[in-house]
């Protein structure tokens, strides 16, 4: 088994390989001043089983489709340089968003993406809460691993609450996210969690809708969704909260991208905090700003998808421990 981190070695490919208990293996990346690049394992890959974690999520001036295109170079190098299988392990995967046309001549990036990684002889990618995993898995033809930070989550939010609890999710396609981070809590907590949704219209990045359904009264209210871009979402829904009683109000979201215009989340005093996991790093908040995330490490998760899959195991069975 071969392990590389393209990008460097960062916190999060660190702690994979601490909880995994194998080495991050040394890998040559170069720039050229035209633009162009190339990356190199520096040990030999030949009928090893690989497997690349990358990170996806534009920073450091590099946009995700310059990030996307080194890791499909780097997985044809392995793939023609011997290697018996090469599984992508991007814990935010770009281009999911758009998985179906919702105006005209749209295009269905998510379909476009899977493609690539097919043509660069991918046989898995492993990746945590797209947009839609349903979506997600149809597009792939190759093997694909869906990971959830769903338990992680539910003991974070047991630890925090102080009033009784309410999952809310900010719109009505994320309920079934929600539903499943609630579930996850029943299960750890043994008593009943209160639901709620926030209704949600967006048409040219303008957020529409009123409707508030659930009762929060002198709740906890925990806010969850995939993804914090700039928090516009997040913070409809937590005015609602505050409007219909709720005592706090928490965002949870697995990818806090916090792009440009996210600073107002951590002025706004509709929320009491905020919880993401450490699959996108580095954060491009202000240091003030960030000292006020709980942040979640999901290496030990991502290592145990790893070895489970290097040796046969149920990634259900890691995803559902209660089951």
């Amino acid at each position: 088994m071969r392990f590389f981190s393209l990008g460097g070695v960062g916190v999060l490919a660190e702690s994979v390989a601490s909880s995994g208990g194998f080495e991050v293996d040394p890998v040559e990346e170069r720039d050229f001043g035209d633009g162009e690049h190339k990356s190199r394992p520096l040990v030999s890959v030949r009928n090893q089983d690989v497997y690349v974690i990358a990170p996806l999520h534009g920073h450091a001036g590099r946009a995700p489709g310059d990030l996307l295109m080194r890791l499909l170079f780097f997985i044809a190098t392995c793939k023609e340089n011997g290697a018996a299988r090469v599984t992508a392990v991007t814990p935010y995967l770009p281009f999911m968003r758009k998985e179906r046309q919702t105006k005209a001549r749209d295009p269905v990036t998510s379909r476009y993406v899977a493609s690539l990684f097919e043509a660069a002889g991918t046989a898995m990618v492993m990746t945590m809460e797209v947009h839609n995993p349903a979506a997600f898995q149809n597009a792939f033809r190759c093997q694909t691993v869906h990971l959830n930070a769903h338990h992680l989550f539910a003991q974070r939010i047991g630890a925090l609450a102080q009033h009784p609890i309410v999952i809310a999710s900010p719109d009505s396609g994320g309920m079934h996210r929600a539903n499943l981070v609630r579930e996850a809590l029943v299960e750890a907590a043994g008593r009943d969690i209160g639901a709620a949704m926030m209704e949600k219209h967006r048409s040219n990045d303008v957020l529409t809708g009123t409707l508030f359904a659930g009762d929060v009264e002198g709740a906890d209210v925990f806010i969850v969704d995939d993804i914090i871009a700039t928090g516009g979402t997040i913070l409809r829904a937590a005015q609602a909260c505050r409007e219909h009683g709720a005592a706090r109000v928490f965002a949870v979201a697995t990818h806090g991208l916090f792009n440009p215009g996210a600073g107002g989340l951590f002025a706004d005093d509709k929320l009491d905090g905020l919880v993401v996991s450490d699959s996108v790093a580095p954060f491009t908040l202000p240091s003030e700003q960030a000292q006020r995330l709980d942040i979640l490490s999901v290496g030990p998760l991502i290592a145990s998808a790893i070895l489970r899959v290097h040796g046969g195991g149920s990634i259900n069975r890691l995803l559902s421990p209660h089951a």
